[in-house]
């Protein structure tokens, strides 16, 4: 969902300055009072009723080992997961996971490579 034009948000504000109650406001621009109370507190608080930026997650922790992983892959293609994480521990300090570095090598569209104690069809016959 976009947010809410700052043309509108500095008209509300506008109107509420001019003595205007907050449900007329509301009303009147046919937006939600507890939008309109929110804009009104960032502008009391900060000067500023402008949409904040879009909040992230938290950096991936391998983003640091792209490069590494790079030249580990091309030097050993065939290496596990286990065995990826297990060398960046080494090289680079950092605590990996098999499901962690599956997800990184989908990001840096790198090849993914199964165990090799896995069947073709990922069971075994009886």
């Amino acid at each position: 969902m976009k947010p809410y034009s700052q043309d509108l948000r500095e008209r509300v504000i506008a109107a509420l300055e001019a003595g205007k109650t907050q449900a007329e406001v509301a009303a009147q621009f046919g937006i939600h009072k507890s939008t309109l109370e929110k804009w009104w507190y960032r502008w009391r608080d900060t000067g500023s009723c402008a949409a904040l930026a879009p909040a992230h997650g938290p950096e991936r922790t391998l983003q640091a080992a792209e490069s590494f992983l790079r030249v580990e892959i091309q030097k050993r293609p065939d290496a596990t997961l286990v065995e990826l994480c297990e060398r960046v521990g080494e090289a680079k300090g950092l605590v990996a996971s098999p499901s962690m570095m599956c997800r990184e090598l989908q990001i840096l569209n790198l090849p993914l490579k199964k165990s090799r104690s896995t069947t073709a069809s990922a069971r075994r016959r009886v």
